[in-house]
């Protein structure tokens, strides 16, 4: 499972980072409002632990920007040293799941994250995004600006492993292995099912989304270099 933890002090975030690694969750992290919002709007996270006070703009407005602009309806724990209860209110009024007062032990932020993902796991849509492309994993949809993609079973295996691996690359042994185990065709094979993909994907819209890194593999990303 992923998680994404928005927080800037450092302390926090490092100790934070290391036990939810130990406990077996990929966690990517960010320091800064902008940053995590951008992340949390991009990228499929199963839960986001949110700081309130962050700088850029604070927790409040991230969780309220990603329910209310990005539609995003990823759980949300936010993290806070103020106690009071309007404070409360505020964050969960714009959206977050949990709330937990600092200094809170690592120990009961995880029994946090386990409880509120056993909450919502069972009725949270599973579906990948990346920039206006979206990837409905329950009904097999994909849509890039509302517009439907018309994609064979192929093509919907290759978008949902490159989708979970963006913005990171995915080598082509790693893609054919996936499609075809042992048993892989001729190497034009991907070649030409990748074609397909960036045909259905990219060739009806302003920004290509799908990029080959030649001798290497493939990556989505809004930008060629992944940033």
């Amino acid at each position: 499972m992923r998680i994404l933890v928005i927080e800037d002090n450092r302390d926090i975030l490092l100790n934070v980072l290391d036990y939810l690694q130990l406990q077996g969750y990929v966690v990517d992290c960010a320091q800064d409002g902008l940053g995590g919002l951008h992340l949390a709007a991009t990228q499929d996270y199963d839960l986001i632990v949110l700081d309130v006070m962050l700088p850029g703009i604070d927790g409040i407005q991230v969780c309220a920007r990603l329910r209310q602009d990005a539609g995003r309806d990823t759980p949300i724990i936010m993290l806070t040293a103020r106690d009071a209860l309007d404070d409360r209110l505020q964050g969960l009024g714009a959206g977050a799941d949990d709330y937990l007062v600092k200094p809170f032990a690592l120990s009961e932020l995880l029994a946090r994250i386990q409880a509120v993902l056993r909450r919502t796991q069972g009725s949270r849509k599973r579906v990948l995004q990346l920039a206006d492309l979206s990837f409905d994993l329950d009904t097999l949809q994909a849509t890039r600006a509302g517009v439907a993609l018309k994609l064979n079973p192929i093509g919907l295996k290759l978008l949902e492993i490159l989708l979970r691996k963006s913005p990171a690359v995915v080598r082509r042994d790693t893609l054919e292995e996936a499609l075809w185990g042992d048993e892989r065709p001729d190497s034009d094979a991907l070649r030409s099912h990748i074609h397909q993909l960036r045909q259905a994907l990219d060739k009806p819209f302003g920004q290509p989304l799908l990029h080959t890194l030649h001798g290497v593999g493939y990556r989505l990303a809004e930008r060629a270099d992944g940033t």
